[in-house]
């Protein structure tokens, strides 16, 4: 199969994009699948991240981490920005579209031959765990899709399972409260697993220290950033883990809550060596992570920012980092398309500290009708808004709105910060 007969197949299956809980979650026909492809992901071992945000980043520290220590790291994640190559890399670098196209011919043969329908993320989890097997990997760093339990990655066997934090997501298939949430993320870990916990809820880091893993350790407890200061382009770091200071170690991050992510994912990565690293190893390792989408900067005059937050928590920490951190002197200018929730997303983006807003409807079956986020930003107050069929043209006439002295926040969801990345790169040339 090749790429585009791929990316045909892959619509043809989009289930992924329905809502509504889940009725009967089951992971048997990705089981299935991968029991005829020879059980790839039991091929190599397993760090495993689930949580509420900071999933993405938390992967990519971690596998930057394990590639400074000269490991061979297939990484998988989701959702993609601009190409759904993005979801599969090793050692950094995505897997090609040929590749894509013969790992996706592959899961689909299978499927019919077991008489399977998967869904869209089952096909492609099943692809990279076939494509890592294939390459070799040493080891496997996997997102969590959907919560945990019921998601499709969750037939590995994760030596080390992670969970970043807990929020209020996802609550059309969990919920209604925190505990809910995170008894269904707690179902990623194993007998044999080794717990990281980023959460500090004392009654929500109960469910994971109960959860069945082998071990754990929490944050606060036994592992911390002790010191978190904003850098030039980035954070600067102090970081305790149960067995190592680790200082002055920089992060080209934006955003305090990225120190924390740091702290979770190098507490990963030292349980999963168990042993301490080599401070060159911390060094090098963070100083390689890379992030699009999330707080990146894509323009200096006007200051251009896109950012994938997606959730109200989310919302707030880039907020917190487009406020505080940078602290714009010029006009602020929101553009803004979300998934859900467009009074709890705009009211935590601080709709009405910007001096105008432009929504949109971000690109995606889940997109909130433009229609609606205007109506929640002038509940919430504010005076100027402009509506656009689409956030490439919200884009552009965020542009040519503002001058060298303004600054322009693009979030709402990664899809939003997707379409916007490919928006602002073509009228940057």
């Amino acid at each position: 199969m090749d790429f585009q007969a791929a990316l045909a197949y892959l619509d043809e299956h989009m289930s992924y994009q329905k809502t509504g809980r889940i009725d009967s979650p089951t992971v048997g026909p990705i089981t299935a699948i991968c029991s005829a492809l020879g059980d790839p992901q039991l091929s190599a071992p397993v760090i495993h991240v689930t949580g509420t945000n900071g999933k993405g980043s938390t992967v990519q520290m971690i596998s930057r981490l394990l590639m400074a220590q000269g490991l061979k790291v297939g990484t998988y994640t989701s959702p993609h920005l601009q190409s759904v190559t993005e979801r599969f890399k090793c050692n950094g670098e995505p897997i090609s579209e040929e590749d894509l196209g013969e790992q996706i011919g592959a899961v689909a043969d299978v499927a019919t031959l077991v008489g399977e329908d998967p869904g869209y993320f089952e096909i492609l989890t099943a692809a990279a765990f076939r494509w890592f097997a294939d390459i070799a990997v040493d080891v496997m760093v996997i997102e969590v899709g959907l919560l945990g339990r019921w998601d499709a990655t969750n037939i590995v066997e994760s030596q080390v399972a992670v969970v970043t934090n807990i929020g209020m997501d996802h609550n059309e298939f969990a919920g209604p409260s925190l505990r809910h949430v995170a008894e269904e993320k707690a179902g990623i870990v194993k007998p044999g697993s080794a717990v990281i916990i980023g959460e500090t809820d004392p009654e929500l880091v109960e469910i994971f220290r109960e959860a069945g893993g082998a071990t754990s350790f929490a944050v606060g407890a036994d592992f911390a950033t002790i010191s978190n200061a904003l850098a030039v382009n980035g954070r600067l770091l102090d970081i305790r883990t149960p067995t190592t200071i680790y200082t002055d170690v920089f992060l080209p991050l934006n955003g305090a809550h990225q120190g924390e992510n740091a702290a979770v994912a190098l507490a990963a990565v030292e349980t999963f060596f168990a042993a301490p690293l080599p401070e060159d190893v911390v060094i090098e390792g963070f100083a390689e992570v890379t992030m699009p989408g999330r707080f990146e900067i894509m323009g200096r005059q006007p200051l251009t920012i896109i950012d994938g937050a997606h959730n109200p928590q989310g919302a707030d920490s880039c907020a917190e980092v487009f406020f505080g951190d940078f602290h714009p002197d010029g006009r602020r200018i929101l553009v803004a398309a979300t998934l859900r929730d467009p009074v709890s997303m705009l009211a935590a983006l601080r709709v009405d500290d910007f001096d105008i807003v432009f929504v949109a409807t971000a690109p995606t079956p889940r997109g909130v009708p433009v229609a609606e986020l205007e109506a929640a930003a002038k509940e919430l107050g504010s005076d100027h808004i402009v509506s656009f069929d689409t956030v490439e043209e919200a884009c552009a006439r965020a542009m040519s709105y503002a001058d060298g002295d303004d600054a322009i926040l693009v979030t709402g969801s990664l899809y939003t910060a997707g379409a916007a990345r490919a928006a602002l790169e073509s009228l940057a040339n």
